[in-house]
């Protein structure tokens, strides 16, 4: 397999974004990208000796600042102070896998031709990912409208030489980082400093992050909640293919299939069912899950478009010879994915736990929390507190952070995208989910357990089977906690075909 990838005006995918990343490969400028790159620098450098009025971020202030002109002596200046003066983020780190993705889409972004940055501006980035040179960026101060200003001024001082880094795993001094690698700063031209701090980055490298994981929490919420089913003594009936077709949402059809082929020559769903109807946690599954799927396909939509995209401000065409200063930053596409994207999340999440709390009530022949001599015994009592807790801090996070806006930058920035917030609680209900899916299959694989000698399918035992060797079945109390924790590592680290995911 082909260990660099060229960035190159063919567009980027989240399939090949996923492969970069879990193949490590290194990136480089295609020959293309490179002509671009130097031939818009050269544009700008040839406009600045001839025009003389004000153009936006170039020679002038920032913000409500713009119609402030700066002497041409001064512009390298300018750009500097932009970037130390926007460096305010605070909060928690992004983690560092995230600020990643940032490089890589911030280099993208910057190989279209329309931004006026230096080739060697660019090449350094690329330095940065390949060498694993990952800037501090913190989650906090970003409006998610002139671009993400704060996180990406953050990724961008270490080109200067300021601010910090992470380099063999140590958190150091970005100057001291690039004198161990024989680096010398940046020295920064026109525009350089707004090309850097305007765009989406953050937003879609966010985005981008967790749209591959809810794709595979997706495809697990199916396999972990056909193992409940099935513990579950459920019917197979509202997963035949008829139901679907005539209601043929793309998402309800594929959970439906997925879930009848997880279940293939189970002996417990084959048999005969004393109940003629299943609870909608169960029987629904292809209706929530798959509105999900659903959603989920809407908002990559949405951020395939924007990591293709030239976001940063003003813009430049050379064929037409003109600089306009537009608002390809703003980040309101961005904002109403990534709170579609926490509501439907949540959902799957919400519907987990209903089912838990099914496998848990003592009913169809499994005992009372699922272990043996409930009373003396608690066994999965606590779990279905500890998931429903989570849902409901999902369902507090799910409110859209897309319908707020505050004023910023004397009233010039007089509506914003909030997308920076959306995006930091999209984490935090997308990683939720995956813990309320790890108790989901705690206590599937041990309502299961009580229908021995009966078995489930090949699949899904052999499943269970590889659970078994880091979660054993609770014969008596013992700590939970663990276990928890036991089961959301083996969800994290489960290594599933993309082709399976983004199909």
């Amino acid at each position: 397999m082909e260990t660099i990838h060229y960035i190159s005006a063919q567009p980027i995918s989240l399939k090949v974004v996923s492969q970069i990343i879990s193949s490590n490969k290194t990136i480089a400028l295609s020959e293309e990208s490179v002509l671009k790159i130097e031939k818009c620098r050269a544009f700008l450098n040839d406009k600045m000796k001839t025009h003389k009025d004000p153009i936006y971020g170039i020679n002038t202030g920032f913000g409500s600042l713009y119609n402030v002109k700066i002497n041409s002596e001064n512009l390298s200046k300018l750009q500097e102070n932009l970037m130390l003066s926007h460096a305010c983020g605070t909060g928690e780190e992004v983690p560092q896998e995230i600020i990643k993705l940032m490089l890589l889409l911030k280099i993208q972004s910057l190989s279209y031709g329309h931004s006026g940055i230096q080739l060697a501006t660019v090449n350094r980035l690329i330095d940065f990912y390949n060498n694993d040179v990952i800037p501090i960026v913190y989650t906090q101060g970003s409006l998610g409208a002139s671009g993400d200003l704060a996180p990406l001024a953050h990724l961008a001082l270490p080109l200067i030489g300021k601010g910090e880094v992470y380099y063999n795993g140590k958190k150091q001094e970005a100057s001291l980082v690039l004198d161990k690698l024989n680096w010398e700063p940046i020295k920064m031209q026109s525009k350089e400093g707004l090309a850097l701090l305007n765009g989406t980055q953050f937003m879609s490298a966010y985005g981008v992050h967790l749209i591959l994981k809810s794709y595979k929490l997706s495809y697990l919420a199916d396999l972990i909640g056909a193992i409940s089913l099935d513990a579950f003594d459920g019917r197979i009936e509202p997963f035949d293919e008829l139901v679907h077709i005539v209601r043929p949402h793309n998402g309800q059809i594929k959970t439906a299939q997925r879930i009848k082929d997880f279940l293939e020559g189970s002996e417990i769903i084959s048999r005969q069912k004393q109940h003629v109807q299943d609870p909608y946690s169960f029987r629904c599954m292809p209706q929530v899950h798959g509105a999900t799927k659903d959603t989920l396909n809407f908002v990559a939509k949405t951020f395939v478009t924007e990591i293709n995209a030239v976001t940063d401000n003003p813009n430049i065409f050379i064929e037409d010879d003109k600089i306009i200063s537009g608002g390809n930053f703003h980040g309101q596409p961005l904002a109403l994915g990534l709170d579609y994207l926490k509501i439907a999340m949540a959902e799957i999440g919400n519907i987990s736990e209903r089912r838990v709390f099914q496998l848990i009530s003592g009913s169809r022949e499994l005992p009372n929390f699922l272990v043996d001599n409930p009373g003396l015994n608690s066994g999965f009592m606590i779990p279905q507190y500890t998931a429903a807790s989570i849902v409901s801090a999902n369902k507090q996070l799910a409110t859209p952070a897309s319908i707020d806006s505050i004023v910023s930058s004397n009233g010039q920035e007089d509506h914003v995208s909030m997308g920076a917030n959306a995006a930091t609680q999209a984490f935090q209900i997308v990683n939720n989910v995956e813990r309320i899916l790890a108790i989901e299959l705690l206590n599937a694989s041990q309502a299961l357990h009580f229908r021995t000698p009966l078995k489930t399918s090949n699949y899904l035992e052999h499943f269970v089977s590889t659970f078994r060797s880091e979660v054993s079945i609770v014969k008596e109390d013992r700590f939970l906690h663990a276990d928890i924790n036991n089961a959301i590592n083996f969800i994290d680290t489960l290594n599933i075909d993309n082709e399976l995911l983004l199909d």
